[in-house]
């Protein structure tokens, strides 16, 4: 028995093969597991919780028969999918979890976020997020048709892209300090968090302790699963047949 979190998955319609996999993993590995946590962009966009489309619905179907079966079942807000409500909760049966926030994970205590707070560097996503994570816009925004919602989304990826293609590497990614920071803030040795499309398991030091951060990969040309089990963890790319897509975070 494992716990199973990813993240990045960036679900939608014009990329069925990453739908596939992950509903083939909701019916069979994710049934024996001891939780699934989502940490963030499970969706390519999210503009509401009455959108009735593809592949939302399909996937929010199969997230409640996980939960239903028995499985607990945790939901973290991305940068595309920020837009979760109490009905998405209602909808799948999941716990909607704050970001950041620490979870005790097969007895260790860990920070789990999706992972863009820590891009500090990025002046301008940050004050973008500050303003789509404001209750004041987002009650402006979702007061208005679910046509005018979708179009904004698409202008937002465009832009989005634009944006990631004018920046370095180094920019883009977490920044040390503040991952040292937050990790001490929170008091923990272990961070798992998503965003940047960077699998990987870094050693650090946070407090004169030995530490972990762990990012979990994106779901474009393959998946990404961190297994956590009692006797250590498990950071593994998944195979997705037909997949391939540009990334972006």
């Amino acid at each position: 028995m494992s716990l199973l979190l990813v993240s990045d998955l960036h679900l939608d319609a014009a990329r069925p093969a990453t739908t596939r996999a992950f509903l083939d993993l909701l019916a069979g590995e994710a049934r024996d597991c001891e939780g699934l946590y989502i940490l963030g962009d499970l969706f390519e966009a999210w503009v509401g919780d009455d959108d009735p489309g593809e592949p939302g619905a399909s996937v929010c179907a199969a997230l409640r028969a996980l939960s239903d079966s028995g499985v607990p079942l945790y939901l973290m807000r991305g940068n595309r999918d920020f837009l979760y409500g109490q009905r998405m909760a209602e909808r799948t049966g999941a716990t909607l979890l704050p970001d950041p926030c620490v979870a005790v994970l097969q007895g260790v205590p860990t920070l789990l976020m999706h992972g863009d707070l820590l891009c500090t560097d990025d002046a301008a996503y940050q004050a973008f997020r500050r303003q789509v994570r404001d209750p004041a816009w987002q009650a402006q925004f979702l007061a208005q048709p679910l046509a005018v919602r979708q179009a904004f989304a698409a202008q937002a990826r465009a832009a989005s892209r634009e944006h990631q293609q004018g920046l370095s590497e180094t920019i883009t990614d977490v920044n040390p300090r503040a991952v040292a920071e937050t990790m001490a803030r929170y008091g923990v040795t272990r961070l798992i968090h998503g965003h940047t499309h960077r699998p990987a398991m870094h050693a650090l030091e946070v407090g004169g302790r030995p530490a972990q951060r762990f990012v979990l990969g994106d779901w474009y040309d393959q998946g990404s699963v961190l297994r956590i089990h009692a006797d250590g963890e498990v950071l593994e790319a998944l195979a997705v047949p037909g997949a391939g897509a540009a990334a972006t975070a």
